[in-house]
């Protein structure tokens, strides 16, 4: 088998592999990609939830508050009117207030865990957009391996055929 063939043939098998492993390479970042943006989805879950008992947590908090001065406005005897109303009435929108802020916090946290997510498949697209270009530069690149040992072939024989040509002329003049 001459040098130039097999040259041929290693360079085919080279592009085929590259192409195998660069479009391997491209499955896994987008399984890599989505992998990690369910994790950024459950992330998103859990902070929900944190919201949700953050803000019972801070509405039982305030009830038991609220009992509790009603409880001390009833045993001094006061009617529930003027400042013990107004006591109740800044805790209830106190309360309230707070909650607001608990979910505006959360909703900020949500969004950046959906943002983060978005972006991990991106990333992850890009990735393997690039791994798929790679690969299919292998390919490309087999092919102009190939066909550059195939005109090197060529050109060997073309300088085979010269060098036969020319010594059969010399041989010619040494015969007459």
């Amino acid at each position: 088998m001459e040098p130039t063939t097999i040259m041929a043939g290693a360079s085919a098998i080279q592009g085929i592999m590259g192409f195998k492993g660069n479009r391997q390479a491209a499955r896994s970042a987008e399984q890599v990609a989505e992998y990690n943006a369910q994790l950024r989805e459950n992330e998103l879950v859990l902070l929900q939830r944190r919201r949700r008992d953050e803000e019972a947590t801070l509405r039982r908090q305030s009830d038991r508050l609220i009992a509790t001065q009603r409880v001390a406005t009833a045993a001094s005897g006061v009617r529930m009117s003027g400042s013990p109303l107004q006591a109740l009435a800044d805790t209830y929108f106190n309360t309230e207030r707070d909650a607001q802020r608990i979910q505006y916090a959360s909703s900020i946290e949500q969004t950046q865990a959906e943002s983060q997510a978005a972006m991990t498949r991106i990333a992850g697209r890009a990735q393997a957009a690039s791994f798929n270009t790679a690969a299919f530069g292998s390919l490309l690149g087999a092919a102009g391996g190939f066909a550059s040992a195939k005109q090197q072939e060529q050109i060997l024989g073309q300088r085979q055929a010269l060098f036969d040509l020319q010594q059969a002329t010399m041989q010619r003049q040494l015969e007459s």
